[in-house]
């Protein structure tokens, strides 16, 4: 057996002669080059069962290994930024090296830096040299000091001297475009930016404004989107939470998962990128989808692997609240949930999270295990449940919400029935006595008071931004955010710069020193 798998192992590995650097790489059976590779084509028959999956030969993971033979040392993007001269004599190299340190100190430590920041990396610098190492083993050894160093590890922020304790005062040029650049990018200024806010021209008419646009332009604001897209809506929770019943689902796998916050992030992106109002986070009538994600929604005319937007037609469809990765987060593996997508709804799009449910209240299923004729459907179910009183009124709420989603099924498919053929019902009322049956009734439902949306929106944004917890006290900065970007169709650009001029984040209030919180701690103790 052990032989056998050799061989077949043996069969299956491959040495290629590569440059060093990025690349793209992709592989395929020779035989179908043109086909998916790890995308599994069901056989034809009549029925899905789980232990006898069968379908054509896929590839299911692929390791890379090496570099093997190694000759010489290739020119790569990251080399190119950290070797900004190369010594041609040896004496030069003590001067080059200084330049290279001095260069991704300023850069790591995110500042303008002293002969003393540089003392340090030097310091390894030489000892690798003296220690028989070559110049890229000094610079490897001074590079490690750098990233060691808690000026690069921590994003330190200092007070002026003589400020009483509690007072507020705004953060230096250098701290704010820190503040910028890991709010945007989740990463360091680079030179442009740290240029600016060395000089002291970041806060200069127009400065600020011109930067934010740019930085949001750029392709390392993916971060903003992946990051802060992945928190509020929960995108980061979809490996972990979603997995569908295989024989309900036996099409649904990781690829359609992940094409699900694929999807639902270049959707965001392209709102956030394009300057485009946030209303359009639940009425755009786009989406961005490749083949396999169109077929599973029902979209036609869609080919090849590439995502790309595509218009919808049906407005069930239109905005995150009928995206998969929202409808799948939102249900279990075998059923939708009214519930999870009611609380989904009003704590991710109008912050009005329902309270936590009280002790020794059963579950769906213990309330229909103890019911002499459980009901069949889930709205039936749940009408069951709500018959304890200490349920109904927090289910009063929270349901209807969750039912008008009700035609998306647990992977985010339409269907006008459930499983057993009983019409869907979708009708509800919510909380302030809106009628809601279907998707399209409930997002204008929620964007007739459009406010509320892009508050809870800033808010979030705000809480990412800070990197704490909102206080009572930034509420009247989220409003004043809010108002003024009504006044531009609550466009993307004008929150980000709202959030970005405000006082929370251009100011810190002054600490008390720390030898005074060890006096008043001693004291205490005596």
């Amino acid at each position: 057996m052990n032989e056998a798998r050799t061989l077949v192992d043996a069969r299956m590995t491959g040495r290629v002669t590569v440059t060093a650097g990025p690349h793209d790489v992709g592989f395929t059976w020779r035989e179908r080059p043109s086909q998916p590779q790890d995308v599994w084509q069901p056989s034809l028959r009549d029925s899905q069962e789980v232990h006898m999956i069968g379908g054509q030969t896929r590839l299911q993971t692929v390791g890379i290994e090496g570099p093997y033979g190694v000759t010489g040392v290739s020119a790569t993007p990251s080399r190119d930024l950290i070797f900004v001269c190369q010594p041609e004599v040896p004496q030069e190299e003590l001067a080059c090296a200084t330049r290279i340190l001095t260069n991704l100190t300023r850069r790591a430590y995110r500042r303008s830096v002293t002969t003393a920041d540089v003392e340090a990396p030097m310091a390894f610098y030489k000892q690798s040299r003296e220690s028989g190492g070559n110049f890229d083993a000094g610079i490897r050894s001074g590079v490690a000091r750098i990233l060691a160093s808690p000026s690069f590890l921590y994003r330190i922020e200092r007070d002026p001297a003589g400020l009483r304790a509690g007072t507020s005062h705004a953060v230096s040029d250098v701290e704010l475009a820190t503040r910028l650049s890991f709010f945007l990018w989740s990463s360091i200024p680079d030179e442009t930016l740290l240029n600016l806010a060395t000089t002291g021209r970041l806060r200069g008419p127009g400065a600020l404004e011109a930067q934010v646009r740019r930085m949001i332009a750029d392709e390392r604001a993916d971060a903003l989107v992946s990051n802060f897209a992945g928190q509020w809506l929960q995108l980061r929770n979809l490996e972990a939470k979603v997995s569908p019943d295989l024989l309900m689902f036996p099409d649904f796998d990781d690829n359609t998962r992940k094409a699900f916050r694929l999807e639902t992030e270049l959707f965001f992106g392209h709102i956030m990128r394009g300057n485009r109002s946030a209303l359009e986070l639940l009425n755009a009538d786009y989406t961005f989808v490749n083949e396999r994600l169109a077929k599973h929604y029902g979209i036609r005319g869609v080919y090849g692997e590439r995502f790309r937007q595509v218009k919808l037609t049906d407005p069930n469809r239109r905005g995150l609240l009928g995206q998969g990765s929202i409808l799948s987060l939102t249900s279990v593996a075998t059923r939708t949930s009214p519930v999870f997508r009611g609380k989904y709804i009003l704590s991710t799009f109008l912050d009005t999270p329902p309270p936590p449910p009280p002790p020794n209240v059963p579950t769906l299923e213990e309330s229909n295990k103890s019911s002499a004729a459980a009901p069949k459907t889930v709205r039936a179910q749940l009408e069951a449940h709500r018959s304890n009183p200490a349920c109904a009124s927090c289910h009063r709420i929270i349901d209807p919400p969750g039912f008008a989603l009700e035609n998306f099924n647990s992977v985010g498919q339409w269907r006008d029935a459930a499983a057993d053929g009983t019409p869907i019902d979708a009708a509800g009322e919510l909380a302030d006595g809106a009628k809601v049956d279907g998707p399209a009734a409930l997002r204008d439902a929620i964007l007739s008071r459009p406010d509320v949306l892009v508050t809870t929106l800033t808010s979030r944004m705000l809480t990412y931004a800070l990197g704490r917890g909102l206080e009572p006290s930034d509420m009247p900065v989220v409003r004043r955010v809010v108002k003024r970007a009504a006044q531009n169709d609550y466009r993307f650009a004008s929150i980000i710069l709202g959030i970005v001029e405000s006082a929370p984040f251009q100011m810190r209030a002054t600490l008390e020193p720390v030898e005074t919180v060890n006096r008043v701690a001693q004291a205490k103790e005596q």
